[in-house]
């Protein structure tokens, strides 16, 4: 009974050692979870994950590719080396060349990678040019590091209006892709968030294996829309209506939610 009080107490304590600079699995100490890779740096990618150090030689590299797509949006590609990710272990100890990556938009996180390829939609994208980066993340959520800066690719963006002209990271210029159509979906699911509260009240929306949910949210504030057991995103840009179309693929009780504001918005039951 006293060492389950001393565990508790230093679990209310941020760790026994100090506040956690990383996310890890539960049950899992800050230590266990960060590993040994590298070196641990008091530096941070400027979100708030530190950066992890290791040598140029062998270190893992990023190159980023962007193409509009014919239907909606852009398609993303990582091209990686000395590198793989491993979504099955997120949230474990960091492993060399392991992980995940991150998509910025202008410095705002728009979505989580598992792998090489990413689908980013028009509505994620306003009007005008911008910068798109993918930085390279460990397993324990460190970013990877060489000479202290972040392992990452970037390449410039332009959104254009309809009937324009839009260019990527290649200098082209083709029709500027459009929004998501609800419309292409079977199923049509409408949030709003308003003063920390979701209408309508958050429920459970039954589909069919197979079926197509567009989820439009409105957002009063930024937020991060995530689908849990999908790991879809979609940034949600405030007063604005933004679209994820998803094709339930996966039987099971999924919650959808927003990252900064941590609101449960519906439950996806596929059956």
């Amino acid at each position: 009974m006293f060492a389950l009080a001393l565990l508790l107490a230093c679990g209310a304590a941020t760790g026994c050692g100090g506040r956690a600079t990383t996310h890890h699995k539960p049950g899992t100490t800050h230590e266990q979870a960060s590993g040994s890779v590298g070196t641990l740096l008091t530096a941070d990618d400027g979100a708030g994950h530190r950066l992890r150090e290791v040598p140029a030689q062998g270190a893992p590299e990023v190159q980023l590719t962007v193409r509009p797509d014919s239907e909606d949006g852009w398609n993303v590609q990582l091209a990686v080396k000395n590198y793989r990710f491993t979504p099955d272990s997120t949230g474990g100890a960091a492993l060399p060349g392991a992980g995940h990556a991150h998509l910025e938009l202008d410095g705002r996180k728009v979505a989580r990678l598992y792998g090489p390829w990413f689908h980013l939609p028009a509505a994620q994208v306003p009007e005008g040019a911008h910068t798109l980066t993918a930085r390279l993340y460990a397993d324990d959520h460190t970013a990877w590091a060489v000479s202290g800066k972040p392992v990452e690719a970037t390449t410039p963006l332009t959104a254009t209006a309809p009937g324009a002209s839009a260019g990527h990271g290649h200098g082209e210029t083709e029709a500027a892709p459009k929004s998501p159509d609800p419309r292409q979906a079977d199923r049509t699911v409408t949030i709003t968030v308003r003063d920390g509260k979701v209408s309508p009240a958050p429920a459970r929306t039954e589909l069919r294996r197979g079926e197509r949910v567009a989820l439009s949210v409105t957002s009063d504030r930024a937020d991060t829309l995530h689908v849990h057991g999908y790991d879809k995103e979609l940034a949600l840009p405030a007063g604005q209506e933004a679209t994820l179309i998803l094709t339930a693929d996966r039987t099971g009780l999924f919650e959808v939610e927003t990252h900064e504001s941590r609101l449960v918005l519906t439950q996806l039951l596929v059956r």
